[in-house]
């Protein structure tokens, strides 16, 4: 494992293959353009070439200098900010070429799916990067990208639900144990709106305000999703709209498919009354895969994530079996097994009670953890 200097991570040369996003770009203007199997070519993109490149170039377990200043990381910054615009006029085209166009039903389906697949693997996991930072504009950005898909409430969910409780059962994303997808996504996509609101609802009461005071920016979610299906409507009528609201539900799916990967089956210990110990590298799945960390900048060291949430993508840390568990593909494979839940249990259960074993050794009854209640187990820490 080697460190990366500032300057290196600097370079070009380095910076380079996490543009390989943009190459959604060409494959969807070649799908518009000619349809047939084209419209097929963005999740072919996304979900097999990268996996491809996985197979080929193998591991990358390099981390860069955490201390590298922001200066140095320009080029980097450049990509999440310049994919906001690319991603939205392409979203505009779709919207108004396709109820125009002379393609067949199928082909505008697969066409649809396409740009959902590339709003939730791109778009959503670029506006999850830029939420995390101070700069207003890259806030700004993100919460952009997420109206697109009408998802905005991830942002308050993300920040003020899922990084204080992950692991928790109060973390409605953080996928229980032997829980299936289908399962999950009903929950999730009912759950996180409700905690997301009660987290905003709960912040305002703490400064005496009630829930429709003008500083809630649930004001400014619905604002922005507003705007964007008046968008759909003008540019495409009713199929613009309809094209846009199943773009929408494709990207969430995609998003919270990563949702359930990164966490699933792991929990924090409960210290009574309610408590649970700081959440540590082991609570999040990672993967070092190359290709794919190419693609998703880096969400794939999601324990780092966890631990220096406002820290840029490039500078995020790799860990080791001792310290984090690890996937035996990268996330496109591992959100395809998801989909099967007998293949997804097969591969990652014993994965699960594996890693109860190394980091809980003494917790024999695992019963109320996998039923996401706050358990007492024995053996469990006093209260501090």
């Amino acid at each position: 494992m080697a460190q990366l200097s500032p300057e290196t991570l600097a370079s070009p040369a380095q910076a380079l293959p996490f543009w390989l996003s943009l190459g959604t770009l060409p494959v969807a203007v070649a799908g518009l353009t000619w349809g047939g199997l084209w419209v097929l070519a963005l999740p072919a993109y996304c979900w097999i070439l990268f996996p491809a490149l996985d197979a080929a170039l193998g591991l990358n377990k390099d981390n860069a200098d955490p201390d590298t200043p922001d200066d140095q990381l320009k080029v980097y910054t450049l990509l999440t900010l310049i994919w906001v615009p690319i991603q939205l006029a392409t979203l505009c085209v779709t919207l108004w070429y396709l109820p125009r166009s002379a393609m067949t039903g199928w082909e505008k389906a697969g066409m649809i799916f396409g740009m959902g697949v590339m709003a939730g693997t791109i778009g959503l996991n670029y506006a999850h990067e830029l939420l995390h930072q101070k700069p207003k504009t890259e806030r700004l950005a993100a919460d952009l990208l997420l109206a697109s898909v009408l998802h905005s409430h991830f942002r308050s969910e993300h920040m003020r639900v899922h990084h204080l409780y992950v692991g928790t059962p109060r973390d409605t994303v953080t996928a229980r144990y032997n829980e299936g997808f289908h399962r999950f996504f009903p929950r999730v996509l009912i759950g996180q709106r409700r905690s997301a609101f009660a987290s905003e609802t709960a912040m305002l009461a703490r400064k005496n305000l009630p829930w429709w005071h003008r500083t809630n920016p649930f004001w400014r979610y619905w604002a922005f999703q507003a705007a964007f299906l008046a968008l759909a409507l003008a540019l495409g009528g009713r199929e613009g709209l309809v094209i846009f609201v199943a773009q929408a539900l494709i990207a969430q799916w995609q998003l919270e498919l990563v949702n359930y990967v990164e966490h699933y089956g792991l929990t924090r210990r409960h210290l009574g009354e309610g408590r649970y110990e700081h959440a540590l590298p082991r609570h999040s799945w990672n993967a070092a895969h190359r290709a794919t960390n190419w693609l998703l900048i880096n969400l794939q060291r999601h324990s780092d994530h966890h631990y220096k949430p406002d820290r840029r993508f490039p500078l995020l840390q790799n860990y080791e079996e001792d310290e984090a568990p690890q996937l035996p593909y990268g996330y496109p494979v591992m959100t395809s097994l998801a989909m099967i839940p007998p293949l997804w249990k097969r591969a990652m259960n014993p994965r699960v009670r594996a890693w109860r074993k190394q980091f809980y050794p003494d917790i024999s009854d695992w019963k109320p953890y996998n039923k996401a209640k706050n358990p007492m187990p024995k053996g469990a820490p006093p209260r501090t």
